[in-house]
């Protein structure tokens, strides 16, 4: 996950808008129950390391997404995957911490959006931080050159009215090979790194609803996901 657009306010179901820079070989599923052990989470799986970018449970309307960050490319040998971050955020909220160890981790921005609170935990390597943000819009990328996304486009995304005109401003943004863009698009040595997925996320305690699509600049409908009493759009 390369951006993350959240507006929370208190007692008002929980907006997100993610978007997904991958290699465009990387296989992945779209959002569903994919995890047996917690039937009640929803989110896209990663079908190389079984983890996800992004996960929702829909009783607590929590949603938990992970964003890469440039400090630690590389995991240390046999330490966990950054795609259990979003599993344990949604399942357990800000109580994750208890159940992974980040030592020896990929550095990482996790998210954590709920009806009550809008969390983040930045970890550098080695040290792992957390901020407590104030309600209204919030915008998060992988750092470094991607953070001219937040001074291009937040003020756009706070001044949007829901979700529809959160797409627009997507489909407004054609790739580019350039990292502060909205939408990117990069080729190198014969790969492809590119944003593979959007979605955007209504939840509320019991209600959710996911509309994601694989190309999402473009003005092909998105694909609709409701658990629930969805929440209006």
């Amino acid at each position: 996950m390369c951006t993350v657009v959240v507006r929370w306010s208190a007692g008002q179901p929980v907006r997100i808008l993610a978007l997904r820079d991958e290699l465009t070989t990387r296989a992945f599923d779209d959002p569903g129950r994919w995890w047996p052990e917690h039937p009640d989470v929803v989110g896209g799986r990663d079908r190389v390391a079984g983890g996800t970018w992004c996960a929702s449970r829909v009783d607590t309307g929590a949603t938990a997404l992970v964003l890469n960050r440039p400090a630690k490319r590389d995991a240390d040998p046999g330490a966990p995957s950054r795609g259990v971050l979003p599993l344990l955020g949604a399942v357990h909220g800000a109580g994750w911490r208890a159940h992974v160890d980040p030592a020896g981790m990929a550095s990482f921005l996790l998210v954590l959006a709920t009806p009550g609170e809008l969390l983040t935990w930045d970890f550098d390597g080695e040290r792992l931080t957390e901020t407590r943000h104030p309600e209204g819009t919030t915008m998060v990328t992988s750092g470094g050159p991607e953070d001219r996304k937040t001074e291009r486009y937040l003020p756009a995304f706070a001044a949007a009215d829901g979700p529809g005109e959160w797409r627009r401003l997507v489909r407004d943004a054609p790739p580019a090979d350039d990292p502060g863009a909205l939408v990117v698009r990069h080729e190198e040595d014969g790969r492809v790194f590119a944003t593979v997925f959007g979605e955007v996320i209504e939840a509320e305690p019991g209600r959710l609803r996911v509309s994601s699509s694989r190309e999402p600049w473009t003005a092909r409908p998105w694909d609709v996901l409701a658990v629930g009493q969805a929440p209006p759009t």
